[in-house]
């Protein structure tokens, strides 16, 4: 947020700048509105141009974009703002040096003036307000760490299965209002498994299971249940 801020800050006022430019004297006390837009492709001349056809016109143009730049956080509108006004200020002082030879700074004001620093100083300032403003996609970034950085919202009983964030399967919910049933305690082997292969021998005459007492080939047991010998 502070960078945005110091960064249309700058770039303001580097617009601001250079549109005054202008209005101050550029070089020999003429002004730079007196500089026509097409002289500075085909050589500096005497004539005074119109409003529409002076140096002014370009540096309105950089203006525009600036204010579009500001709006939409774009560093790209705001960077190019400032290449078309050190463009056109460097534009101009090689045109201005080819027409009177060489290009001089005198004390009083036969030489380049104020209006040509204003410019160029505009321009930089529209360069540094670009570069540091964090344009569209840092406030992107901002807000898809801001969104990562929120914790989750548990899922309603609908999607019991999709908690946590992972994806991971979860503990399912029971919807039944009945206990659940519990395990038998006995944990040991099935006693028809204790036997073995075979007919169980049964229960004894007194009802108890005769399983763990082993019986010899030769005492097979009689029609009341009880061992011969």
């Amino acid at each position: 947020m502070i960078r945005n801020v110091l960064g249309s800050v700058l770039a303001l006022v580097g617009a601001a700048a250079a549109v005054l430019s202008p209005f101050r004297d550029w070089y020999d006390g003429r002004l730079g509105r007196d500089y026509r837009v097409a002289e500075l492709f085909s050589g500096i001349t005497a004539s005074r141009p119109g409003p529409l056809d002076s140096i002014l016109l370009a540096f309105l143009f950089a203006a525009l974009l600036t204010v579009a730049g500001v709006m939409l956080r774009s560093r790209l509108l705001v960077a190019a703002a400032g290449v078309v006004v050190l463009g056109f200020t460097v534009l101009w002082m090689v045109r201005q040096g080819e027409s009177v030879g060489s290009l001089a700074i005198a004390g009083d004001g036969s030489g380049l003036g104020w209006g040509v620093a204003e410019a160029a100083a505009g321009g930089v300032l529209l360069l540094l307000g670009a570069a540091v403003m964090p344009g569209r996609h840092g406030a992107g970034r901002r807000l898809a760490r801001k969104r990562h950085d929120q914790p989750y919202t548990a899922p309603g009983s609908e999607h019991p299965d999709t908690w946590p964030p992972t994806q991971e399967p979860g503990p399912s919910v029971q919807t039944s209002t009945l206990p659940e049933p519990e395990p038998e305690l006995y944990t040991g082997p099935d006693p028809a498994e204790r036997h073995g292969p075979g007919p169980s021998p049964g229960p004894g005459p007194d009802g108890r299971d005769t399983a763990p007492y082993p019986v010899a080939p030769d005492e097979a047991p009689d029609a009341d249940g009880r061992p011969n010998g």
